[in-house]
C-alpha cells in the first residue's frame, strides 16, 4: 500500500511537471476578455429587465 501512494505521487509530481502556466500578459488578457463579457451580459439584462418590467407595467399597471 504504502509503495502504491509512492508510486502514485511520483505521477502526480511527473503529470504537474508538464503543465504549462499562461504568461502574465495572456492572464492579463483573458481577464480582460471575461470582465468585458460580463460588463456586456450585465448591460443586456438590464435592457431585458427593463423591458419586461415596463410591459408589465402597461400591461397589469404594476411593477417598478
Amino acid at each position: 500500500m504504502a509503495l502504491d501512494l509512492v508510486k502514485f505521487m511520483r505521477e502526480v509530481r511527473q503529470e504537474a511537471q508538464k503543465t504549462t502556466w499562461p504568461t502574465r500578459k495572456e492572464t492579463l488578457q483573458t481577464t480582460a476578455i471575461v470582465l468585458a463579457m460580463v460588463v456586456v451580459a450585465a448591460l443586456f439584462f438590464l435592457a431585458v429587465d427593463q423591458l419586461i418590467g415596463a410591459g408589465v407595467h402597461v400591461l397589469f399597471g404594476a411593477g417598478s
